[in-house]
């Protein structure tokens, strides 16, 4: 059974940093993607980084230069560096994995961990 587990959310204030991180466990098959998504109260869930198998990362317009993403392959885990925290990035941060099953892909995704920035 895969689980998906996220830990490092919390209460900063603004111009502050976290680290958030995301471990997968019980992974049968190869991971492809990893990344995280946040949803703020009453919009819509929206992606925030992502970072391939092969260590090719993308973000979003809003946390560019200001967030990193990283991952460690041999414990399945993803890293959220967060820099320069801004009350706007105040959010439910989720992250997911993309298991690669022969030729299929797979999604499962953590419970979310509560970034709140403070003004």
């Amino acid at each position: 059974q895969v689980q998906v587990v996220e830990s490092g959310g919390g209460l900063v204030q603004a111009g502050g940093s976290l680290r958030l991180s995301c471990a997968a466990s019980g992974i049968m098959y190869s991971i492809a993607d990893m990344g995280w998504y946040r949803q703020a109260p009453g919009k819509q869930r929206d992606p925030v980084a992502g970072i391939r198998s092969g260590g090719i990362t993308n973000y979003a317009d809003s946390v560019k230069g200001r967030f990193t993403i990283s991952r460690d392959n041999a414990k399945n885990t993803v890293y959220l560096q967060m820099n320069s925290l801004k009350p706007e990035d105040t959010a439910v941060y989720s992250c997911y994995v993309t298991v690669r099953r022969g030729g299929f892909l797979d999604d499962y995704w953590g419970q979310g961990t509560q970034v709140t920035v403070s003004s």
